[in-house]
């Protein structure tokens, strides 16, 4: 595990869902958020996480960042296992992941100017900096990322949500971490500046080598940032593969349906999306068999009850039945 920055090991999330008991003595019901999740992660890469709102994308995340409890799964960092009960490697563990919000103007402090609000973590990270360097350091990051210095001492109110989550990307790596954890950064802002938001993290993962774990529900976002993309549903993983294999060829019938819902910007093209029917399985009693079985129109017989496994040939993943008869 020593060549990726960061790897993760059939990692599981479960929530206690408030519920009203049949009996007192009844075990509290459990929301299965992530289902065994693995993947790795080289230094300067960049992972798409992919799915519908629901299926688990942000509780993963948070989950590596050590911000909602782990049920089972390991998470490595440089090679060395993470304890999240030890303060020690808690430290470096904020250190090494910083996270990027999906609301940039919630995310920062109101009544902090964004000159502060870029100080502040290195405060905690820096201890050896004085205010005078801090001020510089943050001053210096605010410029790299579109400000200038008659903007320093404003607050985030006075400025538009892109230049807000600009804010949220120097806050980020002003501590200089090896990897951004990056939760749905772009979701709640226009087409036009998305892109200006994504060109901008591209080029600072150039500059510093930055790993990426970049969440988003748009699989036409996803492909344009990543190198390798992992689809997920209902908290478990359905494909795994490197972006241009995964768009030219995906195998599972859940990413061919959200390939098809990818706006292509020409009217020549014509596309119709792929309707998912069906309900969704409810995420506190998982059904025996696929995850997907209640919405895949490619079901087969066998996916009612018999879980498929996660084929891996080379660099290409998936969890299905029907992948099972062709070339993964």
């Amino acid at each position: 595990m020593t060549d990726n920055v960061l790897s993760v090991r059939d990692l599981d999330v479960t929530f206690r869902a408030n519920q009203t008991k049949k009996w007192p003595w009844s075990a509290p019901g459990k929301v299965h958020a992530v289902n065994g999740v693995t993947f790795d992660l080289a230094a300067g890469h960049t992972i798409g996480i992919v799915g519908e709102s629901g299926c688990g994308k942000s509780s993963l995340i948070r989950a590596i960042a050590g911000l909602t409890p782990v049920a089972s799964g390991e998470v490595w960092l440089d090679g060395a296992q993470i304890d999240y009960a030890n303060r020690a490697d808690m430290h470096r563990l904020r250190q090494s992941m910083q996270m990027i919000f999906q609301d940039p103007i919630a995310s920062l402090n109101p009544r902090m100017t964004i000159r502060e609000i870029v100080a502040e973590p290195l405060i905690y990270f820096r201890p050896d900096m004085d205010a005078a360097a801090r001020r510089s350091a943050a001053e210096q990051m605010l410029d790299r990322v579109g400000f200038t210095s008659s903007q320093f001492n404003r607050f985030p109110h006075e400025f538009s949500g892109g230049q807000c989550q600009r804010i949220g990307i120097a806050r980020a790596i002003v501590a200089e971490p090896k990897i951004l954890l990056c939760d749905e950064p772009v979701s709640a802002l226009d087409v036009s500046i998305q892109a200006q938001v994504i060109n901008l993290l591209k080029d600072i993962q150039a500059e510093m080598g930055l790993a990426l774990v970049f969440v988003a529900h748009d699989l036409g976002i996803v492909r344009h940032i990543s190198d390798e993309i992992l689809v997920m549903y209902m908290g478990g993983m359905m494909e795994q593969a490197p972006a241009g294999a995964l768009i030219a060829k995906p195998l599972h019938p859940y990413t061919q349906a959200l390939l098809s819902a990818v706006p292509i910007p020409d009217p020549r093209i014509q596309i119709t999306p792929q309707v998912l029917e069906g309900d969704l399985p409810s995420p506190m009693a998982l059904p025996p068999g696929c995850l997907f079985q209640s919405r895949c129109p490619k079901r087969i017989e066998r996916c009612a009850n018999v879980r498929p496994a996660h084929l891996t040939t080379g660099n290409r993943a998936v969890t299905c039945h029907l992948a099972e008869r062709v070339e993964v």
